[in-house]
């Protein structure tokens, strides 16, 4: 596996267990519908939290956030439909990106809930 994809796994799981002390139930992970993935699909409370992650070594060229483009976001979209219809869900839905940079300082995690308002 190609290193970036190691970091991206490691992004994953950091977020995961993020979500878990924060009283997130994860329902899915690498949910794919046509040429979308969704990292992670959970639930809190009565909302379908929808979770995309990024994971960089550095901030260099820009926060994590940033590279979330807006056809990825509508791809996103259109995959989460689908799996609310394909799963008779009724709950409200959020999106969320959780940024992460992990390097020789240490690992810093931000969790911007509502993220596709502020783009």
């Amino acid at each position: 596996m190609a290193t970036h994809n190691d970091l991206g796994k490691q992004g994953e799981n950091i977020a995961i267990t993020h979500l878990l002390k924060n009283g997130y139930k994860i329902i899915c992970r690498n949910y794919h519908y046509q040429k979308a993935e969704v990292d992670i699909i959970a639930q809190k409370e009565d909302q379908l939290v929808v979770v995309e992650v990024k994971t960089r070594t550095s901030a260099y060229f820009g926060d994590p956030q940033q590279f979330l483009k807006p056809k990825q976001m509508q791809r996103i979209v259109k995959a989460v439909n689908h799996f609310i219809e394909s799963n008779e869900l009724d709950l409200e839905v959020r999106f969320d990106i959780i940024a992460i940079v992990i390097n020789k300082k240490g690992t810093s995690i931000e969790h911007i809930e509502d993220a596709y308002y502020h783009f």
